[in-house]
């Protein structure tokens, strides 16, 4: 049995049945999907530019992984500040209500409703390597994130732990928040142009194109039957309370 309504701000596979029936992303634009979603968009997507903007100074190679700066330390942070806020987003929309301040333990969650550590993500101009990153990996092995604790060390001890703002840990961060965008929304930016009107053709990566149009993903495709969606638009568009919320506790 698959799951037949969508949870809130959560991507997963479908059954082969129901992608039959096509239009599948259109649950991600159902008004009770995501509250505010542009926002997270928008926010992103001026992360975005101010990491090419650094790739002019930076060229994207394994022989810069450790290079560090005040450049790169400042986006570090505010990618990680931005991969919290969806974290929340997400944890709270579908009724998490823990008390206290909520830390990693807590959005480690999400990997059990989103499979954050099977994301891949993409660099696609890099000499080298080490262009292929899956950010959350560590979490399928129960171990900590250290791009995570890079930017904990690098916030809190400046002056001792400045060297962890490398640019391998930046890489890895972005590629985290693309993962945790990717999970929620796919490629779907909410502007006001229509995804169909989209022409292009990417590389044959066996990957696609994200939130932004530079980086490419590749989604989990180890669902079980009965965790993939089998619903079709056409179920949940005019239903009852037509979106669902993950059972975190």
């Amino acid at each position: 049995m698959s799951i037949n309504k969508p949870f809130k701000r959560t991507v997963r596979q479908f059954t082969e049945k129901a992608k039959k029936q096509g239009g599948l992303w259109y649950y991600i634009m159902h008004k009770d999907f995501a509250n505010l979603p542009e926002h997270y968009i928008r926010a992103y997507l001026i992360i975005q530019k101010d990491f090419l903007s650094l790739l002019d100074y930076i060229e994207p190679a394994d022989k810069n992984l450790g290079t560090y700066s005040f450049r790169i330390h400042e986006l570090l942070l505010r990618i990680c500040i931005e991969i919290e806020a969806n974290c929340v987003a997400i944890l709270s929309e579908n009724g998490y209500t823990k008390k206290g301040n909520w830390n990693m333990s807590d959005y480690k969650k999400i990997n059990e409703s989103h499979k954050l550590s099977f994301y891949q993500i993409k660099l696609p101009v890099w000499k080298g390597e080490e262009n292929l990153r899956q950010p959350f990996k560590n979490w399928e092995f129960g171990k900590s994130l250290e791009w995570w604790e890079a930017y904990n060390k690098s916030k809190h001890d400046r002056h001792n732990e400045f060297d962890k703002a490398t640019f391998e840990n930046l890489t890895n961060a972005i590629c985290a928040l693309i993962a945790i965008l990717s999970s929620q929304f796919q490629n779907n930016e909410f502007s006001s142009v229509d995804k169909g009107l989209s022409i292009g053709v990417g590389p044959n990566d066996g990957m696609e194109s994200t939130i932004g149009g530079y980086f490419r993903v590749k989604y989990p495709n180890n669902w079980s039957e009965s965790e993939k969606y089998g619903f079709t638009y056409s179920d949940i568009e005019k239903g009852e309370n037509p979106i669902g919320k993950y059972e975190y506790q």
